[in-house]
Formats: structure tokens, sequence, C-alpha cells
């Protein structure tokens, strides 16, 4: 029953895109999933050697296909083991920012080139503003990727600017808080950003 309680607290805290603690959160649902994934396929081989003394069973079958999902689940692990999400010491000087303005954390964008890791990212209407905590973030690079996404949804004259000095970052949230915007512009540019993300 222990068991059960600790993994209901994993989760609890509501893993989706953007929410804080995301990559942490996602890390270790995919990590359980997996091991348990794999764990059935092993029982049913195991099962099927007991029950019949050979390994050519359909039990065998069925845990040979069962090692697809398993293993398509140890991809998705491997990728969110690769990422480290917003560190708690950034996060925390952040979050005051987080009631006025519409904060995404844990944002993993990929392309052919680069995977860009942007642990904070705050939305207001036209204007997307971002901190990541890798001071070489490659922001042209970033700015190439993601500009013609906003626009195949329709998303024109958007503003984007990726920081890597958390103070700079943080006054830019204060500009942001005092901005007049259109509250559709926020929620549809948030969604798309979400909806490219890992």
């Amino acid at each position: 029953m222990q068991g059960i309680k600790k993994i209901g607290r994993i989760f609890s805290s509501g893993s989706y895109k953007g929410s804080r603690d995301y990559i942490r959160i996602q890390r270790r649902y995919e990590i359980l999933r997996s091991v348990l994934y794999f764990a059935i396929s092993l029982s049913l081989f195991a099962a099927g050697y007991i029950a019949t003394g050979d390994k050519l069973n359909l039990l065998t079958i069925v845990a040979v296909l069962g090692c697809l999902p398993a293993s398509k689940s140890a991809v998705n692990m491997i990728m969110f083991l690769r990422y480290k999400g917003l560190s708690q010491e950034a996060a925390a000087q952040i979050a005051p920012f987080e009631g006025e303005l519409t904060c995404l954390y844990d944002m993993v964008f990929t392309s052919y080139s680069y995977t860009f890791v942007v642990g904070h990212m705050a939305v207001k209407g036209n204007t997307v503003c971002g901190y990541s905590e890798k001071k070489d973030f490659p922001e042209k690079d970033f700015l190439a990727h993601i500009e013609p996404l906003l626009k195949a949804d329709n998303h024109k004259n958007v503003s984007v600017k990726i920081f890597t000095d958390l103070g700079k970052y943080t006054e830019r949230l204060k500009q942001l808080q005092g901005l007049e915007t259109e509250e559709g512009n926020t929620e549809g540019i948030a969604h798309t950003l979400k909806s490219v993300v890992l």
C-alpha cells in the first residue's frame, strides 16, 4: 500500500507540458513505465517457460511482442534522462511573475541540427521571452526554428527573445507585466509552443 501511495505522489503535482518540474516528473513516469513494460514481458516469458519447459511457446511470442511498447517507452525514458529542467534557484526567482504572465517551464525544442532547452518561457500577447541556463544558447538558430512554427499556426509578428542572464530576464518579466495585450494571442501562442516541445 505504501508503494502505491509513493507512486501516486510522484504524479500528483500534475505532469503536463509547460508545468513546473515537468521534466523531473515525466522522467520518473517514463522510468517506471519502462520497468513495468519490460517486467511484464519478462514475466510472460518466464511463465511460458515454467509451464511448458520449453522456450518455444505462445507466451514467448506474446513476450517478444510486448517488447515493442517497452522499447518505445525506453526511448522516451532516454530522451527525458538527457535533459534537466529549470533549477530550483532560478524557479524561485521567477515564481513571483506567475500570476500575471502565462509561464511555461522545461521547454525542450528539437530540430534536425539542435536541441534547444529553454528552462522558462513567458508569453503575453505577441511577446515571448525565455530563459536558458546554457550560456552558449544558440538564439539565432532557435529563432530560425521557432518563427516558422508560429507563423504556420497563424501567429504573425511575434517577438521572441531568449535570455541567458537571470537578472536581465526577471527585469524583462517586470516590463511584460505592465504590457496591455489581447488575451487570445497569449493562449494561442502558448498552445503552439506546448504542441512542439518534448
